[in-house]
């Protein structure tokens, strides 16, 4: 069951302005005015009263493992003392100022994010998350190229707004359709449930990336602005491409002047073990669009790294983009202060060896032992377990997208975590494995126990 624990329930109170903190009260006016995202009107969510490390602590002083990450933002965990240390300080020199101006923190952050972004990526557009830089990323690109189609995966997930969510592949798009015009979806590498019949990684590369080439015969190469891609896509699976697919993709791109674009929303500052989960296959997009882990979240941060050839066009000709709070001095501070803790703290060293020496092997050691795992997949600090109700047949633990009594097992699965004190990021018939970059390999494991004794509850559904 979930650890009580004897320490305060309840965060310092501010001196300038107050806010009732009993969790009966909380818990009330959220349902009868906070109207959340992805869920439904008035519904019951925990209230939490303090965060620390990898750590969060409930109002009645249950304390739980945080295994999502949050929405797998914060990279360096809760309330890092140097991220809090330096939003405070800049919001003593200054709190505010408009995207039109030159400061020293925007400045710096761009230099530093400049620095660690692939090849020659060298200038940066900040945005206030991750669904903005996409839909600006593909603004540039159809301005760059002169052209309106960009090609998008199913299976993705690229943001809630009009032009990201019309690119994403999945059912959130489907209540807002129809979306934006000039989108086109293709099937991107899934090697255990390949689209193609494939029977290798190799094969399934090979396939994938001829399925990719015929798309571009059909709709025309030269009406293609863009091809938009998870590097490894995040929500729907944690799907890691075979060696050579992204290769295969920039060199599609070069041969017919498209822009390629890499969404590492999810997956980059060090999240897959490497500054950007490019790295991993030594690939240069003409963009790559990041955001959460750049600062995990502690201030509305995102943006778009540009490659010289895209900011030349607008040299002459002005970007028609932007946002009021485009890079925020808070913002800005706190993704200098995070790039220093990366450095001095080995954070994208520790995120590998987490990966290789204890995520990788304790996951695999889970699917051993438990019959409704069908597939252990992941890089870094970066995983899923794929749930099966057969491994035989790979027939999911749920229905594609299930909701209700269908999603039964998978809703049983998610209870037995939180009833042992661990937070899952689940997402149809996955569980992602994605805490902070700075969780101890003791804590992984502690993690991975109360993995393992949940999934004998995913066990019970199994029928081969």
């Amino acid at each position: 069951m979930t650890q009580l624990d004897d320490r305060p329930t309840t965060m310092p109170q501010p001196t300038t302005f107050s806010a009732p903190t009993d969790g009966e009260t909380v818990r009330r006016h959220d349902k009868d005015h906070v109207f959340h995202a992805w869920g439904l009107a008035g519904a019951d969510t925990m209230s939490v009263a303090r965060t620390e490390g990898s750590w969060l602590w409930d109002t009645e002083g249950r304390r739980y493992l945080d295994f999502t990450s949050q929405l797998v933002n914060a990279n360096l965990g809760h309330q890092h003392p140097r991220m809090v240390a330096a939003i405070q300080e800049q919001a003593a020199r200054m709190a505010t100022l408009g995207p039109a101006y030159s400061v020293d923190v925007r400045s710096e952050a761009a230099r530093l994010i400049a620095e660690r972004t692939p090849g020659d990526l060298d200038m940066v557009f900040f945005t206030t998350g991750g669904t903005e830089a996409n839909e600006n990323a593909i603004r540039m690109a159809r301005v760059h190229t002169g052209r309106h189609k960009v090609l998008a995966a199913y299976r993705s997930y690229h943001g809630g707004t009009a032009g990201s969510m019309a690119a994403t592949g999945e059912p959130r798009r489907w209540a807002t359709e129809p979306g934006m015009p000039g989108v086109v979806h293709f099937w991107g590498p899934y090697p255990y449930r390949s689209a193609f019949h494939a029977e290798s990684a190799e094969q399934e590369c090979e396939r994938a990336l001829q399925h990719l080439r015929d798309v571009l015969m059909v709709e025309g190469p030269a009406s293609i602005a863009a091809i938009l891609l998870e590097t490894v896509v995040g929500t729907n699976g944690i799907l890691v491409p075979p060696d050579g697919y992204l290769q295969g993709v920039r060199d599609l791109c070069d041969e017919h002047g498209i822009v390629m674009i890499s969404d590492e929303v999810m997956a980059g500052f060090g999240r897959c073990g490497e500054w950007f989960a490019v790295d991993h296959w030594g690939v240069v997009p003409d963009l790559l669009v990041f955001a959460k882990g750049v600062n995990s979240g502690y201030v509305p941060l995102g943006g778009v790294a540009i490659s010289p050839a895209i900011a030349d066009t607008f040299r002459t000709r002005p970007f028609t983009g932007g946002l009021t709070y485009s890079g925020h001095p808070l913002a800005c501070a706190s993704a200098i202060a995070s790039i220093g803790i990366y450095e001095d703290e080995g954070i994208v060293e520790h995120a590998r060896a987490l990966g290789t020496d204890v995520i990788g092997p304790g996951l695999r050691a889970l699917m051993e032992r438990h019959p409704s795992v069908g597939e252990v997949r992941g890089l870094g600090v970066f995983w899923a377990l794929e749930l099966v109700r057969d491994r035989t047949t790979r027939e999911p633990l749920v229905p594609y997208n299930a909701t209700g009594e269908a999603n039964a097992p998978m809703a049983a699965f998610t209870s037995a975590c939180k009833e042992r004190g661990l937070l899952p990021f689940v997402h149809f018939n996955t569980t992602h494995v994605v805490p902070p970059l700075t969780t101890t390999a003791d804590e992984v494991r502690e993690g991975l126990a109360i993995l393992d004794e949940a999934l004998e509850v995913a066990d019970r559904s199994t029928t081969g």
